[in-house]
């Protein structure tokens, strides 16, 4: 069979946005200057933060985008608020540090758009450990450490709704629980891999009222008597049963409910590796944490500004 060919569409103003991506332009609102110290909590006892949490975002998101050391970024911030005559203080590069370990630990919304679907997968982010050039020469010389990042992507915006940075021992299911339970009410559908056909996502997609589009794995039986968080699954392995029972019938299933969708999770993860690199720079959890939701922050910003419409051609 031939390969499926696309032609870009609107390729003048993708191209526009591209170039958008690596422009300097950089300005602070006045809600955000005067957002950028922070107030102090009721009830709490000590001595306040000076910075609030969006300026160390704020400085999380401009390192990302311009690949830039925490020291260098210190002297970047610095440069641009002379250049603008805005009377604001700089962090130091070892207050952003400290305050990155707690800017992550929230799974918390990156849009606010209201969406109906949902593509979840996951990806590694290595840590630590020899490239693959040296691997494939010498071998693997030392341990090598990996994170998982978990995304959760509108398919129509390419926006990403959520995202979890876990150890890489956490499997793909044990994290949807909480994305479903964080994910904005206007979902109603989210398409997964067969690593999601597990009960306890089913149990999450029925607490939350979303249905799954996921395809249970290939020596499923249908179940009677089954909980009704169970139901889902049950139907879609009649519907497969009623298409034939093979693997064509598992193809054709996948097209009728558009479970092809879900490879723009993929995709999401290929623009964010090339945009930001396949590892992190921070070494604990908690910092990387941070750090993965300033660079996803700052992947909305660059989607935001316009995607390639592709349509298919002929081959």
């Amino acid at each position: 069979m031939s390969k499926t060919k696309y032609r870009i569409r609107n390729w003048r103003q993708y191209n526009k946005s591209l170039v958008q991506r690596g422009s300097i332009t950089i300005w602070f609102s006045e809600d955000s200057i005067d957002k950028w110290s922070a107030e102090k909590e009721k009830g709490k006892k000590g001595r306040p933060f000076t910075y609030s949490d969006d300026a160390l975002l704020t400085a999380l998101v401009i390192r990302s985008v311009f690949h830039l050391p925490l020291r260098a970024l210190e002297g970047f911030l610095q440069s641009i608020v002379f250049l603008m005559g805005v009377k604001l203080v700089i962090p130091c590069y070892t207050q952003i540090s400290r305050r990155a370990k707690s800017l992550g630990e929230e799974l918390a919304k990156l849009s606010n758009k209201s969406v109906k679907d949902l593509v979840i997968d996951s990806t590694g982010l290595k840590v630590y450990g020899e490239g693959e050039w040296k691997v494939r020469k010498h071998g693997i010389g030392k341990r090598r450490t990996w994170r998982k990042l978990h995304l959760a992507v509108d398919p129509i915006s390419h926006a990403i709704i959520l995202e979890s940075l876990t150890e890489n021992s956490v499997a793909d299911c044990e994290v949807l629980p909480d994305i479903l339970d964080k994910a904005p009410d206007s979902v109603k559908r989210y398409y997964g891999d067969g690593a999601y056909d597990t009960n306890g996502c089913y149990r999450s997609c029925h607490s939350n009222g979303i249905e799954p589009i996921v395809p249970p794995q290939k020596n499923a039986v249908y179940r009677e008597n089954a909980p009704p968080h169970m139901d889902d699954r049950n139907h879609s392995i009649l519907e497969i049963l009623g298409l034939g029972g093979d693997d064509n019938a598992r193809k054709l299933w996948k097209r009728l409910k558009k479970y092809h969708l879900r490879s723009l999770s993929e995709t999401a993860m290929f623009r964010f590796k090339t945009l930001f690199g396949g590892d992190l720079k921070s070494k604990n959890l908690n910092t990387q944490q941070a750090e993965v939701k300033a660079k996803c922050i700052a992947l909305n910003t660059m989607t935001s500004l316009g995607m390639p419409r592709s349509e298919r051609i002929a081959s």
